[in-house]
């Protein structure tokens, strides 16, 4: 399975000029290359390959003067942009065929040197791991990097990442085997809330931290001082850091504590059921700001890739699921509640149920409901189970690898990559105006 290891790194004075170069130069052929397709289909002409791309926007495109300046950053950084943007198009296609789950993607869009988050991705032939404990990256130099945790083995992939509050991370892809629990007697079935942040089937609560809440007044603050700034000016860049930096130490509390309470959940239980919740849905009611603070999709995905590396069993129960509308002891339906209810009389059997906690029970129960009917995998249409998707790079995978040791030089070399995508008769050399380009696809996303 591959993991992502996320690392705060400290360039200097001179090393974060050249990242910025990288960063402008990935975004100028991200941004030719997508000109160039989409004119290209609004033209009527067929599909501009890869390697047609590589050609004319890299290759040539160094030995013109108005490009000259693409030399003076490794070739992996461009190349590495065309490649993402070639999984650009193929997320978009696919969604557009169906083929991907989830949300409609759209079609790739131009990227601006304004963006609050810029970085670039190499392979193994344009970083390796140091002696000294630097990480050098090609025609930047060897980063500072506090090792927070060791690597389990030799990264695949490396991507130099700059935030809005100009801070700069190293993430590494690892491919590492699963590091398999002993094995626990428990069961847990867990409802997300407001009021108490989860609520496990055994009564245990993990009350809501509300880090944005507790943070808003220092943030209106900044905010009122940004606005006070003149547009354009040096102060206005430095309320804006500030701003920046407030919002960034709550994201990472917030990602801390999703953190710490995913891996003792799944730690202490073998198996871990959770209701599917409308998290969009919820973001559009008046709701939305205690729903965003909670986090609770960015808690499941821990929930789910940590018990794949585990060997713990996770199923998502349905959100159209009853759960505080039945009763955990007799089964007994006794309809919707409002959300100012929080206990409840049972009309069968007269048991006084906490709201949060029969819901967990009940989440519990259908839970094993499911895992036993060999529904643990999402079903398709026609009601087989598929196979479990291929759990993602984590970009906050946390919790140190027990028996590693750091990954030392001697990455292997870059494996060739095939293109297969069909070649047009003449080469697309399209002028540089922009404009309003149809995406190329006849399907339409709304």
């Amino acid at each position: 399975m591959q993991l992502r290891y996320n690392y705060r790194a400290y360039p200097d004075a001179s090393q974060r000029r050249a990242l910025a170069r990288a960063f402008g130069c990935a975004r100028v052929v991200w941004n030719d290359c997508l000109r160039d397709r989409r004119e290209a289909h609004a033209a009527g002409l067929p599909y501009v390959t890869s390697a047609d791309l590589s050609r004319l926007r890299i290759t040539e495109a160094k030995r013109t003067e108005e490009r000259a300046w693409l030399a003076d950053v490794s070739a992996v950084v461009l190349q590495q942009s065309l490649r993402d943007l070639d999984t650009a198009y193929k997320n978009f296609f696919d969604s557009c065929k169906g083929k991907r789950q989830g949300r409609k993607v759209g079609p790739p869009r131009y990227k601006s040197k304004k963006e609050t988050r810029q970085s670039i991705r190499l392979n193994t032939n344009a970083f390796s791991l140091r002696d000294d404990r630097s990480v050098y990256v090609a025609k930047v130099g060897n980063l500072a990097v506090k090792w927070s945790r060791l690597l389990p083995a030799a990264p695949t992939s490396l991507t130099v990442t700059k935030d809005s509050c100009g801070r700069y991370f190293l993430s590494f892809v690892v491919e590492t085997e699963p590091d398999i629990l002993p094995q626990a007697a428990t069961e847990a079935g867990i409802d997300l809330g407001l009021s108490a942040f989860a609520v496990l089937s055994d009564g245990t609560k993990i009350s809501a931290p509300r880090f944005l809440r507790r943070a808003e007044k220092k943030l209106k603050r900044l905010g009122r001082e940004l606005s006070r700034k003149v547009k354009g000016s040096k102060n206005r860049a430095k309320a804006r850091i500030k701003v920046a930096r407030q919002h960034a130490r709550v994201a990472d509390r917030r990602r801390d504590f999703h953190h710490k309470a995913s891996t003792q959940i799944i730690r202490d239980n073998q198996a871990v059921y959770v209701e599917d919740l409308a998290v969009a849905g919820l973001g559009r009611t008046r709701l939305a700001k205690s729903v965003y603070d909670a986090g609770w999709s960015a808690f499941v995905g821990m929930l789910e890739y940590k018990a794949v590396k585990h060997g713990r069993t996770f199923a998502k129960v349905g959100r159209a699921f009853p759960s505080s509308q039945i009763c955990s002891a007799c089964g007994y339906g006794d309809g919707p509640k409002p959300l100012h209810v929080r206990q409840w009389t049972c009309g069968g059997c007269g048991t006084v149920h906490d709201r949060d906690l029969n819901a967990a029970r009940n989440v519990l129960s259908e839970g094993r409901r499911i895992v036993a009917a060999g529904r643990a995998e999402t079903p398709n249409a026609c009601g087989a189970p598929v196979r479990r998707a291929h759990v993602p790079a984590q970009r906050g995978e946390a919790g140190s690898p027990r028996k590693c040791q750091m990954a030392q030089a001697g990455i292997p070399g870059l494996q060739a990559r095939e293109h297969v995508n069909r070649a047009i008769g003449t080469s697309v050399t399209a002028p540089r105006t922009t404009g309003p380009a149809a995406h190329p696809s006849r399907s339409r996303v709304r």
